[in-house]
């Protein structure tokens, strides 16, 4: 230390900020860590979600709608529920996001019923329905790119029946003649 140092000292002799050029390479080190694994995570979010929209394109179209109405964030749901034989008045439901507790149950409600309404107008069952809510992203494709036939909202079909709804639609093959006269028979044998 030569004489100008020690009469005339420099503001770093006064601040002494606590770390050193270790800690600062550290920092650094850190940071390049953390922005690379935001940037991982960042391309496996958005191939994840083109993988989702080319999935939805396709049910959309299997349902008859136009494949580029599944782009567009909020119409989508609306045709979604559309397609799922919804109001798409429901989508007003999921503001109650904004009540704490109340709104979480109510928006989860929603999503398991449109799920469920959407694989039921694909002919399929709960397993869809529950694959939709956890992975829909691979069930998406599935019910797009697979051998799901678009059977119309609330509608079941298995091999001998088709149920709409909560009413069974088509049961028998008799034509109301044949039922009436039938009737008639029962009602006389009373």
């Amino acid at each position: 230390m030569d004489y100008y140092d020690y009469y005339y000292p420099s503001s770093y002799d006064y601040y002494d900020y606590g770390y050193t050029t270790t800690d600062a390479s550290i920092f650094t080190a850190l940071g390049t860590i953390f922005g690379a694994f935001l940037g991982v995570v960042l391309v496996i979010t958005t191939v994840i979600a083109i993988l989702q929209l080319i999935g939805m394109w396709k049910v959309f179209t299997k349902a008859g709608e136009k494949g580029w109405k599944c782009i567009i964030p909020i119409y989508n749901m609306v045709i979604l529920f559309k397609i799922s034989g919804l109001s798409p008045w429901i989508i007003f439901g999921y503001l109650a996001t904004f009540i704490p507790f109340v709104g979480w149950i109510v928006c989860l409600g929603i999503s398991i019923y449109q799920c469920n309404s959407l694989a039921k107008a694909f002919g399929k069952d709960v397993g869809y329905t529950i694959g939709l809510l956890l992975v829909p992203t691979i069930f998406y494709m599935i019910l797009g790119f697979g051998n799901a036939q678009y059977v119309g909202p609330g509608n079941v079909t298995t091999s001998s029946t088709t149920y709409q709804g909560d009413g069974v639609v088509n049961i028998s093959e008799k034509t109301k003649d044949e039922s009436t006269t039938n009737n008639d028979e029962d009602n006389a044998n009373l």
